[in-house]
């Protein structure tokens, strides 16, 4: 079994989350623990009694920013537990991590191959004093051995994390192999996600520090097509030597992704595949008065927000990345509530009090917790990608291409 914790500053996003899957049928509350019945009159969960639970704690909360303990637990595949073995993993889990006395709610999610728990606490006690988080991972990983021991759960393999996406992990040029590491990423990410434009494929990559380009044009009266990947720093700046598609395979190449574009268009287009995002989006805009502030709420739901700004530090942009639900979708997609223009107006007064220069710098330094990009025009990539021009490496090629066959002759 494998855990995995997460932490956050808002409670309303992480049950927000669950509602939505609980509303879709793709999971069930299997039980809570000091709170009231989370369900209305109507049999539906509900939002606002679950708050209800929440919100004595979090007035009480003394300095503690991230408030909210989100943990997912996962049994292997193999294993086949009833209701009532899964209720007693997690009490156990909670009471020994030390929040058996907390308001906490488990989630019971079948919306992938293996059925797994979602349990939402916080991590304030009721006299405002956070709950101790040190070796917080050590005592997780002790825990879960204890109870594969007694309920004779498969072990997970020492480094293993069973999460639902394994393969996708950012490049690290400094480790080599970069065209390995690229390869692999970007055949995950085409997996894994849906994208129904290039300008969102080259978002979703480059939140992995890996570089998409398309090439596009005419050579001796023929049209031409191609694309070209690389690998990104940290701060989304190239580095190393942009290549081409076919050093990965035609299932990453132009006319691939020209298919996989109206595939996701198709799927996204189906009614209510977009709603959970939205709702997860309108819950952390309204509670939010900064950027800084709403990325990291969107954050903690699963979700990335992708502004893109002018030198003038205005939002021409955004994109959003579900990690959860594998879309990513620019905000025009999701309606004209959630446009560039809306959130330029949204945090205008923000902007405006910062000033243009801390913007500029702002996007020099792109912060972790809000992500945003440069527009590829100003992009330094954009100079390396012209030493790549497709046509010269083509004629490179079919040079060689000519040498190697006179060789033969030779022979």
């Amino acid at each position: 079994m494998v855990a995995n914790i997460r932490t956050g500053a808002t409670v309303g996003g992480a049950i927000r989350y669950n509602e939505e899957k609980v509303n879709r049928g793709q999971a069930e509350v299997l039980f809570w623990n000091r709170m009231l019945d989370p369900f209305d009159s109507a049999g539906r969960m509900s939002h606002e009694r679950c708050m209800a639970s929440f919100e004595p704690f979090l007035q009480a909360n003394r300095r503690t920013t991230n408030t909210v303990f989100h943990v997912s637990l996962n049994p292997s595949p193999e294993d086949r537990l009833t209701d009532e073995q899964l209720g007693e993993i997690a009490r156990e889990y909670m009471e020994r991590m030390g929040y058996g006395e907390q308001p906490y709610i488990v989630f019971k999610h079948r919306d992938i191959a293996r059925e797994h728990l979602h349990i939402v606490s916080l991590r304030v006690d009721s006299t405002g004093r956070k709950i101790s988080d040190s070796h917080e991972y050590d005592r997780s990983m002790s825990i879960l051995r204890d109870l594969e021991r007694k309920y004779g759960l498969h072990p997970s393999i020492k480094g293993q994390e069973l999460q639902d996406r394994e393969e996708l992990r950012k490049v690290d040029y400094q480790k080599g192999d970069v065209k390995q590491q690229v390869s692999s990423t970007v055949r995950s990410c085409l997996r894994h996600y849906r994208c129904a434009s290039f300008g969102e494929w080259r978002t979703l990559l480059e939140a992995f520090n890996v570089s998409a380009e398309e090439r596009t044009g005419t050579i001796e009266g023929r049209d031409y097509a191609g694309m070209i990947y690389g690998a990104l720093t940290d701060d989304g700046y190239g580095i190393g030597t942009p290549f081409k598609s076919s050093r990965i395979g035609k299932d990453v190449g132009y006319e691939a992704l020209q298919r996989y574009y109206e595939r996701s268009k198709t799927a996204l287009k189906e009614p209510g595949t977009l709603d959970e995002l939205r709702g997860k989006i309108a819950d952390s805009m309204a509670r939010s008065s900064s950027r800084a502030e709403f990325c990291e709420r969107l954050h903690d739901t699963g979700v990335d927000a992708v502004f893109r700004l002018n030198a003038a530090g205005r939002i021409y942009g955004v994109t959003f990345i579900d990690h959860e639900q594998g879309i990513v979708a620019n905000g025009s997609l999701l309606g004209r509530n959630f446009s560039a223009n809306v959130f330029e107006q949204l945090f205008h007064a923000e902007a405006k009090g910062r000033g243009v220069s801390q913007e500029s710098s702002e996007q020099e330094r792109p912060s972790s917790k809000e992500s945003f990009r440069p527009g590829p025009s100003i992009h330094p990539l954009d100079a390396i990608l012209e030493l790549a021009d497709v046509q010269a490496y083509e004629e490179q090629q079919q040079q060689l291409n000519r040498r190697k066959k006179k060789r033969a002759l030779r022979k």
